[in-house]
C-alpha cells in the first residue's frame, strides 16, 4: 500500500482526500469544490482505493450500503413468503410434507415445498442470506469506522487554512485573539467542550462518541444475527409440537429420552352469553362457541436408569402441573405451552358379531384405533381377524381402499369372521355407515355398537438458549440508536492567521445548535460570528 506524505509531515494512507493531521486537500480534483467532504473526514476507505484482486472485489461488493439494503429487503420478502403457508413443524403428522403441501394447497403448496419455504428458517439459502447480511455489516463497519477513528485521533489543533475556509461555518475577523483567548476557553468548557490549545490556536470538540452510533448499531445487529443463526445449532433452540391424548404418556421430544409427559385430563371452558360479559354475546352467536379457558392437567416424569430392549421404561414422578395459555410447564431449560386442542377424537370402536337370519349375537370386540390387534377371540369357536386397517379411509384413483393418514379420522376395516360353521371365514369390508361383502352375501355380520373418544392436547415444546444473545444484541442496537440520534459531534476551530482570527465549525447534524454555541462563545469578544456558507450561497441564488 502506497502512502502520501503531507507538507505538515504526516504520512497518510493512499487514497486520503484530506490530511488526517492538518486537513490539507491532497487530491487535485477535490480542490475545485466549494466545501470539503467531512463525512468520513476525507479519510482513505479501502473500498474506494483498491479494486485489483479478488479479495478487493469481494470487499468492495459487501462494503456497499446498497448491497446491504438489498440483502435485508430480500431476506424480509423471503421471511414474509414463509408465513403464507404453515411451516413443516406446525403441520399435522398425517403424511409426508412433500405430499401434504400439494394435497392441501395444490400447485402453490408444491412450489412452496420445492423452494424450501416449508423449512424456511433452517434452509441453506436462507442461512446464506443471514450470513451475507452479517458479512455486509462487518465489512461496511470496518471500511468506514477504522479510517474515521484514525483521522479523528490524528487531527491537530492547528488546521490548514484551506481546510478552515472550506468549512460550512466560517468567518474572518481582524482582531487580536490573545485578549479574549482565555475568556473563549472558559465559555467553551462551560458548554462541556473538550478544549485543546496549540501555538495560541484553539480546537473545541464534544460529542465525538456520537460518531460511533451507527457502528454500535452494526455491532448490535451482528450479535443479534449470531443469536439468530445459533438457533440452528442442535440443542440451542427447540420448537416442537407434541400431541398428547388423555391418559396417554409420551416422550417429550429433544430431551434425549429423559422426560415423559402424561395427559391426565383436558379441560375446555367456554363463555355463556347469558352469564358472562355481554361483549362476548355477538361472538358467541357468530361462532357458536368462544373458549374461556383450555388447559391440560399433566404429570411430568423422568426416566430412572437404563432401559433394556423390550422392557417398559421405569419413570419417576417430577411434578403435576396445569398448563394453560401463557402459563407453561417449565423444567430445566424447557417450557411446554398449551397451543391447541382437538375434542372428541376417535379412540376405540366396539362391534358385535351376529347371525343375520337368527339375529343372534356371539360376543363383542373393542378395537383400539391406535393399536389394533390382529385377531379377537370371542370364545366358543367364534373369532374376528383384522386383515386390513385404514385409519383415514378413502378410495384411490384406481378404486382401491387406502388411507390418507395414520390418524383415525375415518376408520375402515377388512374383517374375516370365523365361526364353527364357517371355518374358512367370511370377508366383510366395514367403514362408518358402509359395509361391503365382496364375495357375496355373508351369513354373519359385525354390528356397530359404540365408539369411545378422547380429547387431545397440542403442546409446544420450546427451548431457547439464544434469548440472552438476542437481548444483548437488541440492547446494544438501541444504545447505538440513542447515541447517534440524541447527540452530535461538534467542533470549533479558532486560529490566528497574521492579524486575523479565523473561526470555523463543523457538526455531523444540528447546524443550528452549533451556530448557537459559536454565537454564545464569541459574545463580547469582538470576534464576528462566522457565516453559514451554504445559506449564503442559497441566498445569493
Amino acid at each position: 500500500m502506497n502512502h502520501v506524505k503531507c507538507e505538515c509531515g504526516h504520512v497518510n494512507p493512499h487514497g486520503t482526500i484530506l490530511c488526517e493531521s492538518c486537513g490539507r486537500v491532497l487530491v487535485e480534483s477535490e480542490k475545485e469544490k466549494k466545501l470539503v467532504d467531512m463525512r468520513y473526514e476525507g479519510s482513505a476507505r479501502r473500498s474506494q482505493t483498491y479494486n485489483k484482486t479478488f479479495i478487493d472485489k469481494i470487499w468492495n461488493f459487501f462494503s456497499s450500503v446498497k448491497v446491504g439494503v438489498w440483502l435485508i429487503v430480500i431476506t424480509l420478502v423471503a421471511s414474509a413468503l414463509g408465513t403464507l403457508l404453515p411451516q413443516e413443524m406446525y403441520i399435522p403428522p398425517v403424511m409426508p410434507a412433500s405430499e401434504f403441501y400439494e394435497d392441501q394447497y395444490g400447485w402453490i403448496g408444491k412450489l412452496f415445498y420445492d423452494l424450501g419455504f416449508h423449512n424456511l428458517y433452517s434452509s441453506w439459502w436462507y442461512l446464506i442470506l443471514i450470513a451475507s447480511i452479517g458479512i455486509s455489516l462487518v465489512i461496511c463497519s470496518l471500511d468506514r469506522m477504522i479510517p474515521l477513528w484514525r483521522a479523528l485521533k490524528a487531527q491537530r489543533v492547528t488546521r490548514h487554512e484551506g481546510f478552515l475556509k472550506r468549512q460550512r461555518v466560517f468567518g474572518v475577523t481582524e482582531v487580536n485573539l490573545d485578549d479574549s483567548s482565555q475568556k473563549i476557553i472558559e465559555k467553551l468548557k462551560a458548554k462541556r467542550y473538550n478544549v485543546r490549545e496549540e501555538d495560541g490556536n484553539i480546537l473545541a470538540e464534544k460529542g465525538r462518541f456520537s460518531r460511533w452510533g451507527p457502528y454500535v448499531n452494526h455491532i448490535g445487529l451482528i450479535i443479534f444475527l449470531i443469536g439468530g443463526m445459533l438457533r440452528f445449532v442442535p440443542g440451542m433452540y427447540i420448537d416442537e409440537v407434541l400431541w398428547v391424548r388423555e391418559g396417554e404418556t409420551k416422550l417429550i421430544p429433544e430431551t434425549d429420552g429423559e422426560y415423559y409427559l402424561k395427559n391426565n385430563e383436558f379441560i375446555l371452558e367456554v363463555y355463556d352469553k347469558d352469564k358472562d360479559n355481554e361483549a362476548f354475546s355477538e361472538a358467541i352467536e357468530k361462532n357458536g362457541m368462544v373458549a374461556k379457558n383450555y388447559q391440560s392437567n399433566v404429570t411430568l416424569y423422568k426416566k430412572i436408569g437404563e432401559t433394556v430392549a423390550g422392557q417398559e421404561q421405569e419413570l419417576e414422578k417430577v411434578k403435576d402441573e396445569a398448563i394453560q395459555v401463557n402459563q407453561p410447564l417449565k423444567f430445566e431449560s424447557f417450557a411446554l405451552y398449551q397451543v391447541d386442542y382437538k375434542m372428541d377424537e376417535l379412540n376405540q370402536m366396539t362391534f358385535s358379531l351376529s347371525n343375520k337370519q337368527k339375529n343372534e349375537t356371539f360376543g363383542e370386540l373393542k378395537i383400539d384405533l391406535y393399536n389394533p390387534q390382529d385377531q379377537y377371540d370371542l370364545g366358543n369357536g367364534y373369532s374376528v381377524e383384522i386383515m386390513s386397517y385404514f385409519p383415514d379411509f378413502e378410495f384411490n384413483t384406481e378404486g382401491e381402499p387406502t388411507t390418507k393418514s395414520k390418524v383415525p379420522n375415518n376408520p375402515a376395516f377388512v374383517f374375516k369372521m370365523i365361526t364353527p360353521d364357517k371355518q374358512d371365514g367370511e370377508i366383510s369390508f366395514v367403514a362408518i355407515q358402509q359395509t361391503i361383502e365382496p364375495f357375496g352375501d355373508n351369513d354373519y355380520k359385525l354390528d356397530f355398537v359404540g365408539i369411545d373418544t378422547l380429547n387431545v392436547s397440542a403442546l409446544t415444546v420450546r427451548k431457547d438458549l439464544t434469548l440472552w444473545i438476542l437481548a444483548v444484541g437488541g440492547i446494544i442496537f438501541m444504545i447505538g440508536v440513542a447515541q447517534g440520534s440524541y447527540w452530535n459531534h461538534r467542533r470549533i476551530w479558532i486560529r490566528k492567521v497574521n492579524d486575523e482570527v479565523w473561526v470555523a465549525g463543523h457538526t455531523n447534524k444540528n447546524w443550528h445548535g452549533l451556530k448557537r454555541d459559536i454565537e454564545l462563545v464569541l459574545e463580547d469578544t469582538g470576534i464576528k460570528e462566522p457565516e453559514d456558507q451554504v445559506q449564503k450561497e442559497e441566498g445569493q441564488e
